[in-house]
């Protein structure tokens, strides 16, 4: 639990046994005891609290599913990508495909024969002659 082998643990016997002496180390032995007496007394204390104020359903709780240590940042991000590609992939439902437009004769009533074959009207691509300014959104900056 505390990752103290006994080799480890014996060299701290020995250092407290230095350290202290002798005639302290009982006395400090029993207050140790009493110290850990006490934090057990505690959690007892708070778990028998918590059982009282959340119910019985905190025994039915999975705790280790909640232990941080188990979150991988790098998983976690690489799912939601991956979650966000396959809801762009996925296909569009079918629509009927738009009727072939007819080849008619261009002239003033072109966008309105293509209106009534419900097709959209297309609007000519208009370009900038040399010199002209660039048009200009005051409500875009």
């Amino acid at each position: 639990m505390i990752g103290i082998n006994g080799y480890e643990l014996l060299v701290l016997a020995i250092l407290a046994v230095a350290v202290l002496g002798p005639e302290r180390l009982p006395e400090y032995a029993s207050q140790l005891a009493r110290l850990v007496r006490e934090v057990r007394r505690m959690a007892t204390g708070a778990r028998e609290q918590l059982r009282e104020e959340v119910g019985p359903e905190i025994d039915e709780v999975d705790w280790r599913k909640l232990d941080p240590r188990q979150y991988d940042p790098r998983r976690i991000i690489k799912e939601a990508l991956l979650d966000d590609f396959e809801d762009a992939v996925k296909p569009v439902s079918a629509r009927p495909a738009p009727a072939a437009p007819q080849a008619t004769a261009a002239g003033p009533g072109a966008d309105r024969a293509a209106a009534s074959n419900g097709a959209p009207a297309v609007k000519p691509l208009m370009r900038l002659q040399d010199g002209d300014p660039a048009p200009f959104d005051t409500e875009a900056t």
